[in-house]
């Protein structure tokens, strides 16, 4: 039987299918009410590109029976974790419904994208991790299965620390140091026009896209460019310790730091990160990834996770 495995961000939507293995990505997204659609239609493009047909419209009644042209089995479970999931348990229902038609699976798993890089990172099912690539959030969850977020606002009101966050001070630098308003640096030798990314539709990913330039002067000791990443360590540090704290007792509490953001700065954003936080955040190295998380919540029971899920059944 097929279960789907789907990790959704700003950047990309990746897909992996079990037993199998295979994989694919299509386009990221980040889903409102208006944009329902866009997202089903993404998520549809994902499955194709991994070798999944499209069904015609099937009766619920004759789904057990019903086999993909390939032969294969009708999908059993798909688990999403989505970039922007909808925050009205009713929009979420709809696009969990929508999910399972467009794919003709039986179960639909839905939840936010943090709760995919928690089950993958703490297998355990307890402790804190931060997800940080285009945006940022925080999951701590509890011995009890209580479960606090911690930012992942949004790039207007929130998402400290994040690639966004380190790619607009980037940015703002180069501006302020073009017009004379501030000191000079090397980030201002890049060819790219911030002005001109205004009207980009793909605005918010195309800032983040700045950060490893910002990485890359920090690491030749550019002096404005070691400043916003300090920033972000800082920013950072502030949530984890923020979750860490909402976590019942004294013992030690893991820490994983996932996401692209951690990925492509490695030691230049842990190792002042580590020393920011307070003395119960111990890191920890992720056991695996988002699109891992969502394979365990496509293939074992929901466990802690239960209360972030939107199960869809037809």
């Amino acid at each position: 039987m097929t279960h789907l495995a789907f990790d959704g961000g700003q950047s990309a939507l990746r897909l992996r299918v079990l037993p199998t293995r295979t994989t694919a990505e299509g386009p990221g997204h980040t889903h409102t009410p208006q944009s329902l659609q866009a997202t089903l239609q993404a998520i549809r493009q994902t499955a194709t590109k991994a070798g999944i047909p499209e069904q015609p419209r099937t009766p619920t009644t004759t789904r057990a029976a019903a086999t993909t042209p390939g032969g294969s089995e009708w999908v059993e479970v798909v688990a999403l974790g989505l970039t922007g999931f909808p925050a009205d348990p009713v929009v979420a229902r709809q696009l969990a419904a929508g999910i399972a038609d467009v794919l003709q699976a039986k179960e639909v798993r839905l939840t936010q994208d943090m709760v995919t890089a928690h089950a993958g990172a703490l297998p355990g099912g307890y402790g804190v991790v931060v997800a940080a690539g285009t945006g940022l959030v925080c999951l701590a969850v509890d011995r009890d299965g209580g479960w606090y977020k911690v930012d992942g606002h949004g790039y207007l009101f929130g998402d400290a620390g994040s690639a966004f966050a380190i790619g607009r001070a980037g940015l703002v630098a180069v501006q302020r140091a073009r017009d004379g308003r501030g000191p000079e640096t090397a980030l201002a030798e890049t060819a790219l026009d911030p002005i001109a990314l205004y009207p980009s539709p793909t605005l918010v990913d195309d800032v983040a896209r700045f950060a490893p330039e910002v990485l890359r002067c920090a690491a030749e000791q550019d002096a404005i460019a070691q400043r916003i990443v300090t920033c972000a360590a800082t920013d950072i540090a502030e949530t984890i310790t923020t979750a860490v704290a909402r976590l019942a007792g004294n013992e030690p509490v893991p820490v994983a730091c996932v996401g692209g953001l951690f990925a492509g700065a490695g030691d230049q954003l842990t190792e002042p990160l580590r020393a920011l936080l307070p003395k119960r955040a111990h890191l920890t190295a992720p056991a695996g990834n988002s699109l891992d998380g969502a394979e365990r919540l496509a293939t074992e029971p929901p466990g802690p996770y239960a209360d972030l899920l939107v199960i869809h059944h037809t």
